[in-house]
Order: C-alpha cells, then structure tokens, then sequence
C-alpha cells in the first residue's frame, strides 16, 4: 500500500525532548508542517518518572563556572566542555520558560525557586517539583505542545526503520499498532527523542518501552553510537523490581547504612558524615551525595566485605530517612513513601528502606554535535537516546532533565533549518523501501513457523550475559564471553518465531522488534566495553584500574558492520578545564 504521509519535520518519541523539539520548530517556523511519532501516549513516556529534579544555576552563591566543573568532573573529564559550557548557560533560561509555562516548581518560604542538593555537585542547584519532577516537567511540555494546533500526533505507532534515500534520512517506516499495517511516514528532516535502552540489563529503572530503538535505528543505517560502554548504575533502587527511590531522598539527608548499623560510604573518600545544613559546609560535601558512580561501586565492595543485607531479591543495605521525620518526608519526598509502602511494603518514617544499585542511564548514544547533527544528513537526535556529550563517563543526577530542554530545542531549531532547505523527497524510492520492510516482517514474524526461537529465552540470556560481563565491575574474559554470547543470540534472533499472528495491537510482535533493538544496543555496549583498556567513570575494568588519559580521553564510536561492531576513536574536547584527578573527599 502506497501512502501519502508526508511532514517536514518527523519527531519520533513523544518524552520531554521530543515535545521540546516540537515546541521549538513549532514556534520559531509556524509555517512548517511537523509531525511526531511515539509508541506510547506521550504522557506515558519515560521522562514521566524522573523524581528528583533538574540542575540549572539559579541562586547567588552559584554560578555558571561551578556548574560547569561539576559536570566535567562528574563526567571523569570524557565530556566535551564546550557543549558542558553551552548547556550550564542556556539551562537557567530553558527552566524559566518550563515555570511560564506551568510547572510548578517547589518554592523557598521568600517565594523564590527552590533547589535541593544532588549527587556530585558541590552547590545546591536542583530544581524540583516535590520528588514527582518529571511528571510535572512533562505535563508542561505536553500542554504546551497542545497549543500547536497544526502538529500532527502519531501516537501509539511503532517506527522500525530509518527511511534514507539520496545519502539522507528522508522519514521512518513505523507500525500503526491499532491497524498492525506498515507505513512509511516521509519528512525531510527526522529527530530522534526515543531515550535510553536500559532493558538491555535485567534489573534497571527503566519502563518496558525503553529498549534503545532510535539508538538501533541509526546504528543500522550507518551512524555511529558513542560511549556505549558508559552505564549509569544509580545507588537506589527497590530489590526485586528495580523501582528508583530517588536522589532526592538523600540530598535530603537521607543516609545508607551497612549490616554494621554504619554509614559504610566513610570508608570510600566521599566526605565526612556532617549534616547537610551545618552551617560549616558551605559546599555540599557529604559522603551519601557522591557521585552515582562511586556509591554503585562503593556497595559492590560492601558486598564483598560480607556486610551487606541478603533477601528474596538478593543483596541490599539500607537508606534510612527516618531522621528527617514525617512532616519533612511528606513535604519533600511524599512519593518515596508511597513507592516504599507499595512495592517494599514499609513505611519509611518507621523503617529504614531495602536498596542496591540498579541500572539506570545510558551516557552513550547517537554521535551528534551540539545542534543535535548527525553523520546522516536529515537525521537529528536529541535526550538520552543521543550522546553530545554532556555526560562523559557518569552523568550526574538532575542534568539529564535539563539537557532534555536544551538539546531538545536545539534539535528542533536544526532540523527546521535543514527540512527549509531541503524540501525534495524521493517518493518512489521510499515507497519500495516501506514494501520491503512490510514484507521483511511478514516473512519473520507474520508467518507461522514449527519451532523456532523463543523471545524470552533469548531476552533473558541478553540480560544475564549483559550483566555478567558489563555490569559494574568489569574484566576482559568476562567482557569477551558476552562480546560472543551477543553475537551469538543475534544469529538466534533470525530464528525467533511468535505465536500471535494477528494484526491488531500485537504486542508479541513489538517485544520481538525491540528485543533486535535491544540486541544491536548490547553489542555496541559489550564491543566498546571491551576496547577501552582503562578505569573512567562507570566503566571500572578490574584488570586496567587505572584512567588513562594517554590512550583514552576519547569517545569511542562504534559502527556497525556485518559482523563484530568497528570500534573507533574521537577526540574529547577540552577549553579550560585541563584532566585532573576526580575527588570528593575533604
């Protein structure tokens, strides 16, 4: 079937930098018709279930310079400092323009905004919404979005591929799930807002559609991902479920404790355990505020030590806000007690909270540059699915939001410029491409087939070997078996069969698309991983314990081939703030 979809501008993912990039084009080119494409309602996209805030220098004992180092620190100095630079000084006026348009952020009893402290920056500068700051950001943005009348909404449509034509991205072949039928959407320029693939690890806090599609469909059509080997283990999360209790419950001085009723994090130069608002610590610098990264491997080594918790879900210790009573819980982290009560089944203000370190953020993504420019003309990208980068080795808790404003209109802004002047689409070649993706899927998955691959054994193999071989701490043997291990379940994956065979809202038929996603996302992951011979961030290679800047203060770039990914290196940039060792203690 020939369609006649045809947009300017097509975002695909409908989380806070997609509606952001929308927002953005919308504004500045009312003229131009812009489309965005998502697979979930946008209200139910992941962006929704951020909790602790977002960073931006908003008060006098700020500024800019620090915010700046924070991040390159944080970023164990692989960020480039000139989009670290760009970002700090457009953040204040992209959190700003959110509060005009309605979100309603937390205020000081003097009316003005108010900012709680976060892990790895040594000021407070957290903007937040209670702890439901995501929720409030994207309702903002989505309600703003509806302003622009003309914007044409694909909800609940699956984008598979990247329609490229003439040397350039030309729009996306994507599945109506109400019909099951298989469109190609034409645009002239394309942004990718899809976030992260945090399903690719078996225990992680991110939502089912997380399963790094956009970063897939740029991988297959020729643009590489950069820093794949960087995952964000975040300290806090519920065992069993991998549900996040926020950063926020700590920068309000909540503290983790070991078996030894002790707060074990002294142990690991992180500060010493002074209360967060004596008066003699200016700058934040308790040891439960410490970067993600180090609480993630400080736990590790607790486990070692044997003073850890054990339970039906594994290891775990213990964060205990009971301190901070119930009137303070209930003002500043309500949702950590309804998520605690629900999912742990204990009430916080009496019981000390059962966690341990859960994946959380990928720092690697689709290779852009500030503007949110690809390698592959007509292609942007934007938010966790692309790397500009911000984020470096670790990313630091409560920039990620931000950065989903500012990129995010960055992005828009770009791709209106190029859909201008670009405005010829190869129609016939299109065409054939969308036949030819229809009847890819029709042969794999629409078919009935005796035997066969299952989807779960091979997402549950995914995951076990993700986590065997890339999952905190590192080693080349381990990393190697899931180098193989992946390639092997990618030759298994061509023999997976599916039992529903039926058109309408076949979500059997999705799982199995996502989990080839997912398999081309844990490749460039393991790949990269296996290459880079050092310790930075939250790559920590037990066999390589050292950073090292001679051979590696580089973004690895890894591009797909017919075989193992290729794995190349680009400089980081550097502008004034030269390598240094990464401290936290005092």
């Amino acid at each position: 079937m020939a369609d006649d979809l045809q947009h300017d501008i097509l975002i695909v993912g409908g989380g806070g930098a997609g509606l952001r990039a929308v927002i953005a084009a919308a504004e500045a080119h009312p003229d131009l018709d812009i489309a965005m494409v998502s697979k979930v309602y946008p209200m139910r996209s992941h962006t929704v279930s951020a909790e602790g805030g977002a960073a931006a220098v908003i008060k006098d004992n700020d500024s800019i310079e620090e915010h700046i180092h924070d991040t390159i620190s944080g970023a164990d100095w692989l960020a480039d400092q000139d989009a670290v630079e760009l970002f700090v000084n457009e953040a204040p006026r992209e959190m700003i323009q959110l509060e005009h348009w309605g979100c309603p952020w937390s205020r000081e009893e003097d009316g003005s905004v108010a900012v709680r402290p976060f892990g790895g920056m040594r000021i407070r500068r957290t903007w937040y919404a209670a702890d439901k700051t995501g929720f409030h950001m994207l309702h903002a943005l989505f309600q703003t979005s509806l302003k622009h009348t003309a914007v044409k909404r694909y909800d609940e449509w699956f984008a598979t591929r990247l329609l490229v034509e003439d040397g350039r991205c030309q729009g996306v072949i994507a599945i109506e799930m109400r019909t099951g039928e298989v469109h190609a959407i034409r645009a002239r320029s394309v942004i990718m807002c899809t976030g992260g693939g945090g399903r690719v690890f078996p225990f992680t806090t991110n939502a089912a559609i997380k399963t790094g599609d956009g970063m897939a469909m740029a991988y297959r059509a020729g643009v590489a991902l950069k820093d794949m080997e960087f995952v964000q283990y975040h300290p806090t999360g519920l065992p069993g479920t991998g549900i996040l209790i926020t950063e926020a419950a700590r920068g309000e001085g909540g503290i983790l404790v070991n078996t030894e009723g002790r707060r074990y994090l002294e142990d690991y130069n992180l500060g010493e355990p002074v209360p967060i608002d004596d008066p003699r610590h200016p700058q934040l610098r308790t040891m439960e505020l410490g970067p993600r990264d180090k609480l993630s491997q400080a736990f590790m080594k607790e486990q070692d030590a044997g003073r850890v918790f054990s339970g039906e879900y594994g290891t775990y210790t213990h964060l205990d806000v009971r301190h901070l009573g119930e009137q303070l819980i209930m003002e500043r982290i309500p949702f950590v007690r309804e998520l605690a009560k629900n999912y742990a089944g204990i009430d916080p203000v009496h019981e000390p909270i059962p966690v341990r370190p859960v994946v959380h953020y990928m720092m690697g993504g689709i290779h852009t540059n500030t503007d949110g420019e690809t390698s592959l003309p007509g292609l942007f990208a934007a938010g966790e699915c692309a790397c500009v980068s911000i984020n470096g080795a670790n990313r630091l808790g409560s920039n990620s939001l931000t950065e989903l404003l500012v990129f995010g209109k960055r992005a828009g802004l770009s791709a209106a410029e190029f859909a201008r002047e670009h405005p010829d689409l190869d129609t016939d070649g299109l065409e054939a491409q969308r036949a030819d993706e229809e009847a890819s899927i029709a042969a794999r998955f629409r078919t009935p087939r005796d035997g066969g691959e299952r989807l779960a054994t091979i997402r549950r193999e995914l995951n076990a070997t993700m986590e065997e071989g890339a999952g905190v701490y590192r080693e080349e043997s381990g990393i190697r078996a899931t180098t193989e291990k992946v390639g092997e379940l990618k030759e298994r994956f061509e023999n997976v069969g599916i039992d529903d065979h039926s058109k309408s809202f076949n979500t059997e038929l999705t799982t199995a698309i996502e989990l080839g996603f997912l398999l081309d996302v844990g490749e460039a992951v393991a790949h990269s991983a296996l290459e880079r011979t050092e310790s930075r961030g939250s790559h920590q290679r037990t066999d390589y314990p050292d950073r090292d800047d001679d051979q590696f203060l580089k973004h690895s770039l890894a591009f797909r081939t017919d075989g193992a990914p290729r794995i190349e290196y680009a400089d980081v940039t550097i502008t004034n703030w030269p390598p240094a060792e990464r401290t936290y203690g005092n």
